[in-house]
C-alpha cells in the first residue's frame, strides 16, 4: 500500500531517531539497507520538510531536527508522499458533489484510519515498543530444506 520511498523514509527516520547524532549517508545506507543514491534523495525531501537537518564537515552528516517523541510517523509520510485525503468525487460527478458515494466514503475511511494511527505514533514510540524485535535490527532468514513443503500450494 505505501511506497518503497515512504519505507525508506520512515527506516532512514527510525534509524536517525535511534542514533541521536548525526549520521553520514553511507551509515545511514548500511543500517538501514537502502540504496545510497536513492537515500540521498529521501534524505533531502526529509530535510526540505524540516525531519532531518544536515551538517557539513568533520562530524557532518544527517541527524533528525527534533527530538523523536515530537515526530510522528505521520510527518515523515507527509514529507515523502503526502496522503491525501478524498473531499469531494474523484470523477467529479455532479451528483456526488454533497456527498461522496459509497466506495469513496469506504476509501477515505481507511485513510483517515491510517491518518490517525500515523498521527498518533512517534519515532519514539516505534523505539520504545516492548517487543523483541527492535526497528532495524537484522531478523534471521529461516531456510527450509524440504522443497516438497515449499512447492505445494
Amino acid at each position: 500500500m505505501f511506497s518503497q520511498t515512504v519505507e525508506y523514509a520512515l527506516r532512514a527516520a527510525v534509524f536517525l531517531a535511534d542514533q541521536g547524532k548525526a549520521c553520514t549517508t553511507p551509515e545511514i545506507a548500511r543500517a538501514t539497507r537502502v540504496p545510497a543514491p536513492y537515500l540521498a534523495k529521501v534524505l533531502q525531501s526529509l530535510s526540505r520538510g524540516g525531519i532531518v537537518r544536515s551538517q557539513r564537515g568533520l562530524h557532518g552528516g544527517f541527524q533528525l531536527a527534533s527530538d523523536p517523541s515530537q515526530v510522528t510517523i505521520w510527518d515523515v509520510v507527509q514529507c515523502v508522499e503526502p496522503i491525501q485525503r478524498i473531499r469531494a468525487c474523484p470523477l467529479d460527478f455532479s451528483t456526488h458533489r454533497t456527498s461522496l458515494c459509497p466506495l469513496h466514503k469506504k476509501i477515505d475511511s481507511a485513510l483517515e484510519a491510517i491518518e490517525l494511527a500515523f498521527r498518533g505514533s512517534t519515532l519514539a514510540d516505534l523505539l520504545a515498543e516492548p517487543t523483541s524485535s527492535k526497528p532495524l535490527c537484522p531478523v534471521p532468514v529461516v531456510v527450509s530444506l524440504d522443497r516438497s513443503r515449499s512447492d505445494r500450494k
